[in-house]
């Protein structure tokens, strides 16, 4: 008989399963199924939009494969995004974690299942990695290295079971969520050592206090890396300039990728009208979409001191959206908010999250605690965007500037006759 020929073939594989799988089990068994699929489908989905197929997925393990390891790096940060959003909620001993390592290697191809060291690689990578976390190997990491503009931690060679030769691993460090993880630890680390000792109901409440404080100012606001005006590819505007980076979809459903893009397109549009503010156009910044970028690049190729990144994520009659001014000349983080609403009205809720994000802007940026004032005396995004024009047009103090700042008064009166910011400003 002939011996058969196996078809072999060089690809990324990903392999992922979930950290402390059989403790969630015990704890819930059908919670902890219930959850598993729905974190598995959202995930097979993420595969799909990255050009990879998910080849096997027995209990919490799920094994992908990719044409491309610049695509399974950037799907397992997708993952990773998606599933700190949904980690969110439940409570600390629910969470469900996913460790991801990511291989380039040779495997044998047999009715479309993929054996081989380079399986067993990705998945003895995957075991070094942190929950919610990602590591790479030294083979994939030579590939993507200069790609993909993020950070890695070189974690050295390791010997690893099964596998002759030892294997470089690198961490993936910069991709949103891996901060969060990092406080998940911290928190762990810092409630494993109160556990040893008995403490009062008072220390409790201290430690917590202690936890928040840390996430406040250290965690939150963490460095990134600062842009050099030496290495901007414009000069730096005389005002405060921007460029708003699309808001990335967090929602199991691609098709949701509209309402993400209309919420950065409303913020980009609202931000050009403001006079005293220099904004990058919607499609030099949209270059950016879908693609792990960092703050320092942002700003040096568009010649901007601020960039606002963030996030949008519907589930059924629920949206939540988060938004993060960062200053890049100094590498931290300004300001940053998370909304929750009911998704009744797509687009008044549009306008209700752009007038709120841009007096957030406003009070960091430009005008101070007087863009709160102006934000409560007008009850829509367009009177408002028409009070701010008229506040940069008194400044002026031209003729031609006081002529346009009564139109704009009477404007403000005609769509809302009940407020009182029109008149005031006709008087």
């Amino acid at each position: 008989m002939a011996e058969k020929d196996f078809k072999r073939k060089l690809t990324a594989i990903l392999s992922a399963d979930v950290k402390g799988y059989s403790r969630l089990m015990d704890d819930n068994e059908e919670a902890t199924v219930r959850t598993l699929t729905t974190y598995r489908n959202a995930m097979k989905n993420l595969i799909q939009q990255y050009r990879g197929r998910v080849v096997d997925s027995p209990g919490d393990n799920l094994l992908a494969e990719f044409t491309s390891v610049v695509d399974a790096v950037n799907c397992a940060i997708a993952i990773q995004r998606e599933l700190a959003e949904r980690n969110a909620e439940p409570p600390h001993n629910r969470k469900m974690e996913f460790r991801i390592g990511v291989n380039l290697g040779d495997v044998i191809e047999e009715e479309g299942r993929i054996y081989g060291d380079g399986v067993n690689i990705a998945a003895r990578v995957e075991s070094l990695s942190e929950a919610g976390g990602i590591c790479i190997s030294g083979r994939a990491y030579d590939q993507v290295a200069n790609k993909l503009g993020l950070e890695y931690e070189n974690l050295g060679e390791h010997q690893v079971k099964n596998i002759s030769t030892p294997i470089r691993v690198y961490r993936v460090l910069s991709f949103p969520g891996a901060a969060a993880h990092r406080v998940i630890q911290a928190k762990e680390r810092l409630g494993r050592g109160w556990r040893k000792i008995t403490f009062s109901t008072a220390a409790v409440v201290v430690v917590a206090v202690v936890v928040l404080v840390i996430w406040q100012y250290y965690v939150r606001r963490s460095s990134v890396e600062p842009a050099s005006v030496d290495k901007m590819a414009y000069p730096l505007p005389d005002k405060p300039s921007i460029a708003v980076l699309p808001f990335t979809n967090m929602s199991a459903d691609p098709e949701q990728e509209f309402f993400s893009d209309g919420i950065s397109e409303e913020i980009i549009t609202a931000l050009s009208s403001v006079p005293d503010l220099f904004v990058i156009a919607r499609n030099s910044t949209f270059t950016y979409k879908g693609k792990p970028v960092k703050v320092k690049q942002v700003a040096e190729e568009f010649g901007v001191r601020y960039v606002l990144e963030g996030s949008v994520r519907k589930s059924e009659d629920r949206v939540r959206i988060t938004a993060q001014l960062i200053d890049a000349l100094k590498g931290r983080h300004l300001w940053s908010e998370r909304y929750d609403r009911d998704l009744k009205d797509i687009f008044a809720l549009q306008d209700e999250i752009t007038m709120k994000i841009i007096t957030a802007l406003q009070v960091k940026l430009i005008e101070g605690d007087q863009a709160r004032v102006w934000v409560r005396q007008g009850p829509n995004l367009d009177i408002y965007l028409k009070q701010m024009q008229a506040r940069a047009l008194y400044r002026k103090g031209t003729k031609e500037a006081q002529i346009r700042y009564g139109q704009l008064a009477q404007e403000i009166i005609d769509m809302a006759p009940e407020s009182v910011a029109g008149y005031r400003s006709l008087a």
